[in-house]
């Protein structure tokens, strides 16, 4: 089948991965079984779907580009669908209701520019993946992993360690995409953990309000009321009076929502 040169869209931040070894370690990071269900973000031009499909599982990618249509129906396969449309605006429960499977699976090269609010979305649907495998900018990967203390260790950083055990897979240097793009990426696993989905609410609060500046320090950034409240056990664990909150670990921070 004869197809035009594909031109990448600068607008959907297309920069596809020609990397067959990178292609094939994010594909073997799912280990899925017949049952289970792997939902790919922004397929284009198939690269990883077609070495998905032969997984064995259902596949549900979803693609907002329609140009790449021609490239993904050389795919076609009984456990593909796609869906022609933007990830964010789906209604992922509903869409969901049409599959039976045992564990979900998300795999995506994402736009640097929408990373943050597509994991968000993913989070607030309430949808449960068992893992993300997520391709993205290095300095954001470098966020997601950070430590305590680390300057790149941020408001983010807690609320994804809350929901997921992080790790970074590997790293891609910019020339092993098409069109190459400014920067170096990096692949990021999520495995997800049991978390306390009704202390969540509380959580969010009291990080929201301690990462609310950085070069505050906690007792600033929580108001001296709170703080005093918190005080006993931020030095049970080992924290002063002047502590930040990027000083500050995930453990100690629940610890400390179950107070308010």
């Amino acid at each position: 089948m004869f197809m035009e040169k594909f031109i990448a869209k600068k607008k959907f931040g297309q920069n596809f991965l020609t990397n067959s070894a990178i292609i094939d370690n994010i594909v073997n990071s799912a280990n899925v079984n017949s049952d289970d269900l792997i939902i790919e973000i922004g397929p284009g031009k198939g690269a990883l779907t077609s070495k998905l499909v032969k997984k064995g599982c259902q596949v549900l990618a979803f693609e907002i580009d329609t140009d790449t249509k021609p490239y993904l129906e050389q795919i076609a396969s009984d456990n593909l669908s796609i869906i022609f449309g933007n990830f964010l605006d789906a209604d992922l429960k509903e869409v969901l209701s049409n599959y039976q499977f045992n564990n979900l699976y998300i795999i995506a090269n994402l736009p640097y520019y929408i990373t943050t609010p597509i994991i968000t979305k993913i989070i607030a649907s309430e949808i449960n993946p068992k893992q993300l495998t997520l391709m993205v900018q290095k300095e954001v990967a470098d966020r997601f992993c950070a430590e305590p203390g680390n300057k790149e260790y941020g408001y983010f950083t807690v609320k994804l360690n809350y929901f997921f055990n992080i790790r970074k897979l590997c790293s891609v240097k910019r020339q092993y995409f098409s069109p190459q793009p400014n920067v170096d990426s990096a692949v990021v696993v999520f495995e997800n953990k049991d978390y306390d989905k009704t202390l969540y609410k509380k959580f969010d609060e009291l990080i929201t309000k301690a990462f609310r500046m950085k070069r505050k320090t906690l007792k600033n950034n929580l108001g001296s009321d709170l703080f005093n409240k918190l005080l006993p056990e931020l030095m049970n664990n080992g924290y002063g009076s002047d502590v930040r909150a990027e000083q500050i670990n995930l453990e100690t921070y629940i610890k400390l929502a179950k107070l308010l």
